[in-house]
């Protein structure tokens, strides 16, 4: 997957990038495989270690399942790159390795494929929120709210509950129905039959070795692959100014490109994340794989440039909460106060 395009020819447009970008989309089928068993393999290994280091200190299997985590997200991106068809060429070889990786990520595939592509499809449009989205009220949506609603809302959006407890809600609980998709038989089949295949996979866990691994190897894993993976998606959209607009004058690529970061990050963590906060040319162009992501920052520097946040920068996202329609940008709860003040 090579493609070289001129920084001074470079797309004046977001739409116009769709061009340059599809020149990466077809996946390396060798480079495929070979990310998914760098990720696999070792991610039952270190499962295996895990529960072998039982036998000798159970912090050392704490350490060890926590580290697996990050092969967790790992695997949760390729099953995202399965969704979008951008790992393998065969539609069919992507949607059942995404299946298969359902059962390892808690998360049923299909009904998963269906809600994220609704999130590409109208993320930043402020009328078609509510699936595959963080939950953002505008200014005028708050002061509108109840006493109780208002706290609800403060209690949802507060860093405790959104990278602590509600990770843990999303993929123990919330995954197991197909919500939002609850009218439909085949997302209710995809999400049962996730389910089964974790309960019989817990349940010989159990039989084999008791509670311990449970607690020990399989719990920490997935609550700190979760919280990560609600972290990544959280400030690849929750930036100070976001490009968020009524329908009537959203426009798809321009929601993509400024309403998505490029987070940068250490080269260990871009690996355990799969480049995904490469996420504004992720939007631009889904059918990308992720390792073919810093292939077009490489060929193109004003993709390279654009959208750029640091890890330092992203902690100050946490404390953004509400959407100021007139200013265009997100607002901490004190600073909507303070603006209600003034206008007083």
């Amino acid at each position: 997957m090579t493609a070289t395009h001129p920084p001074d020819d470079a797309p004046k447009q977001p739409q116009d990038w769709v061009k340059v970008l599809a020149r990466y989309r077809e996946p390396d089928q060798g480079r495929s495989a070979l990310e998914l068993g760098l990720s696999l393999v070792p991610f039952l290994a270190l499962w295996a270690l895990a529960w072998w280091a039982l036998s000798v200190s159970v912090w050392i299997s704490l350490a060890l399942s926590l580290l697996n985590g990050g092969f967790l997200v790992r695997l949760f991106i390729i099953q995202h790159d399965c969704c979008h068809g951008s790992f393998f060429r065969n539609r069919h070889l992507s949607d059942w390795i995404g299946r298969a990786l359902g059962v390892l990520t808690l998360t049923p595939y299909d009904v998963w494929r269906r809600t994220h592509s609704i999130h590409h499809s109208a993320a930043g449009n402020l009328d078609r929120r509510g699936i595959g989205d963080v939950t953002t009220l505008t200014v005028n949506e708050y002061r509108a709210l109840s006493r109780f609603g208002r706290l609800r809302y403060r209690m949802y959006r507060h860093p405790l509950f959104m990278f602590g407890l509600a990770p843990t809600l999303l993929f123990m609980v919330q995954n197991r129905v197909p919500l939002g998709l609850m009218d439909k038989s085949f997302f209710w089949s995809s999400a049962m039959g996730t389910n089964l295949a974790i309960a019989l996979s817990l349940g010989l866990i159990v039989w084999l070795g008791g509670l311990l691994p449970m607690l020990v190897v399989f719990l920490p894993t997935v609550l700190l692959a979760a919280s990560a993976a609600v972290w990544l998606f959280y400030v690849q959209h929750q930036l100070e100014a976001m490009h968020w607009d009524q329908d009537e004058t959203w426009q798809l690529h321009d929601a993509a490109l400024h309403g998505s970061s490029h987070y940068v990050l250490l080269p260990v963590l871009r690996w355990f994340s799969g480049n995904i906060g490469i996420h504004h040319v992720h939007h631009l162009y889904s059918r990308i794989a992720f390792y073919g992501l810093t292939e077009v920052l490489r060929d193109q520097p004003a993709l390279a440039d654009s959208q750029r946040l640091t890890i330092r920068e992203s902690l100050a996202c946490a404390r953004l909460h509400l959407w100021d329609e007139g200013r265009k940008r997100l607002l901490s709860f004190a600073e909507a106060r303070r603006l209600a003040s003034a206008r007083v």
